[in-house]
């Protein structure tokens, strides 16, 4: 089942009844409008529909009972600072019902399997990077292709580096000298709310797995909880950059991050990846990759699967 991803920009009261998510606007709350039709302006979602909440206002207001049951259903809840960009992410502690067992497995994994793992990872996602600008740019991308097969255990050459010069520098040709950061120009603002968005999908499907989003593969950052999210999403980067490729073509680069052009990045977790031979939305992909992750981990398999973008 593909879950709801929602985002609140404006006041909201949100609270919790009979299993549903209740929407109240504070402006209609507080006047003297009519009950009837104070309560038609009241919106109710089921809980186990709702994937991730975006919370992107100052104003709003959650109940405890809410967030409980939101975070007992596996939803990510995504919050934002005065810039309108993500700064936390809250998941459940209890993902899997073996959860120990998984965090043990995960904890003393080797380091020669994590080293198999990243090299994995990193090479599907320079596939899938050439994939990008191949398709959208016509690119030329036989560098790109041959890194994919020269990638080494643990990617000890970083090759990854190497294909993300290769891969800024083309994907944006109409931008000159642009430069990938946190804090540069547009489109790096759609690009870090997109990730946001990725990221709180990717790390709630490894928590439904049973594993740690804090103890990552490759990435190590003492200060970072999310980690092995942050590693496992990076084969996935690349639809979120052509979504937002195909957007600039249309309507140009933002200056500013609108309610509109979130509303657009909103529908990250719905885009169709082809995984395993199959179609699936980007959620169920994710889901199915942290599970081959976990059985990684178990020792059952030392393959992760992951998306393939056709080239």
């Amino acid at each position: 089942m593909i879950k709801r991803t929602l985002s609140f920009n404006n006041p909201a009261y949100l609270s919790l009844s009979n299993g549903q998510m209740v929407i109240k606007l504070p402006e209609v709350e507080s006047s003297n409008m009519p009950d009837s039709v104070k309560q038609e302006s009241v919106r109710t979602i089921p809980i186990e529909d709702i994937g991730v909440v975006v919370l992107d206002d100052k104003r709003i207001t959650i109940t405890q009972g809410l967030m409980e049951a939101l975070l007992e259903n596996n939803c990510a809840v995504v919050t934002c600072d005065k810039s309108h960009l993500p700064v936390g992410l809250m998941l459940p502690l209890c993902g899997n019902t073996i959860q120990t067992e998984r965090f043990r497995e995960q904890i003393d994994s080797s380091v020669p399997l994590l080293k198999q793992m990243w090299q994995q990872t990193v090479q599907y996602k320079i596939a899938n990077q050439a994939a990008v600008l191949s398709n959208l740019r016509g690119v030329e991308v036989g560098n790109m292709l041959s890194w994919v097969k020269e990638v080494k255990s643990g990617d000890t050459d970083n090759l990854e580096g190497r294909a993300a010069v290769y891969y800024w520098r083309n994907v944006f040709p109409n931008i000159p000298d642009f430069i990938r950061g946190q804090k540069e120009d547009s489109p790096n603002n759609l690009l870090n709310y997109g990730y946001a968005i990725l990221r709180a999908t990717v790390a709630r499907a490894l928590v439904c797995s049973g594993l740690l989003p804090t103890l990552g593969i490759h990435h190590h950052n003492r200060y970072n909880a999310y980690c092995l999210a942050d590693d496992i999403m990076e084969p996935y980067r690349p639809y979120v950059d052509a979504l937002i490729i195909r957007l600039t073509n249309e309507k140009g680069c933002p200056s500013e991050l609108t309610v509109e052009w979130k509303r657009e990045l909103l529908i990250i977790p719905t885009i169709e990846v082809v995984i395993d031979g199959q179609r699936r939305p980007l959620m169920v992909a994710a889901s199915q990759t942290a599970s081959s992750v976990q059985k990684c981990f178990a020792g059952v398999s030392r393959k992760i699967i992951y998306p393939i973008m056709n080239g």
